[in-house]
């Protein structure tokens, strides 16, 4: 990369990348964690597709924003429900739990527990990020950023910020047999399918990428 000639654009959006993340990982409430997700988004989408000469890099980095927004409209649901049922949007609202607990709302002419779709959403949120079966062709597109990029989104960051969300969030997913038993499975059919899928890739890239999913 030192030798291209925007690589004072590309240390900038890598810049702005950690700023994001600072902001995601020391949010003390779901405001300040969604503020960084969609940040996080927005500069990934910038990263994958900063070759924009590139028709395939162009793709990726569209593919990589459309599927994020899955994950991102979930997370802002469950923002949507939280600030609804308390005055803030802090984590770890003990008083919060007796409510989730004993709560149900209607949703589709169903009556569901209010817990299992606030927990639902929050795992959608957190696959579509962390690239799991069923949203995780991004991830193997995402190999058309620069090669810095690519160490980024696979070992450390964007992958593990789904992670993350849900270890925040463990306190409210706890309560939910259906989420975790949502998570599990989905959870086992990643790493079967990526496993699989691995042993007949060419390419040493996608490799890894399915190694991260």
């Amino acid at each position: 990369m030192g030798v291209d000639p925007f690589f004072p654009k590309f240390l900038s959006y890598l810049s702005l990348f950690t700023f994001f993340i600072l902001v995601l990982i020391t949010g003390g409430s779901y405001f300040q964690i969604f503020v960084g997700w969609e940040g996080v988004g927005l500069c990934s989408f910038l990263l994958i597709g900063f070759w924009n000469t590139r028709i395939q890099a162009n793709k990726a980095a569209l593919q990589a924003l459309i599927v994020n927004k899955v994950g991102d409209f979930c997370l802002l649901v469950s923002v949507f429900l939280l600030f609804g049922c308390s005055n803030g949007l802090y984590i770890y609202n003990i008083d919060l739990l007796e409510f989730f607990s004993s709560q149900r709302i209607i949703l589709f002419s169903y009556s569901v527990d209010f817990v299992d779709v606030i927990s639902l959403c929050f795992f959608v949120a957190a696959a579509a990020k962390s690239a799991q079966f069923g949203l995780h062709t991004w991830l193997l597109s995402a190999m058309e950023g620069p090669p810095p990029v690519s160490a980024l989104l696979h070992a450390s960051t964007i992958v593990t910020a789904g992670v993350y969300l849900l270890l925040r969030s463990s306190y409210i997913i706890e309560l939910s047999n259906v989420a975790l038993t949502s998570i599990a499975c989905i959870g086992a059919c990643t790493a079967f399918f990526a496993g699989t899928s691995g042993l007949i890739q060419r390419d040493i890239k996608k490799v890894i990428a399915l190694s991260t999913c």
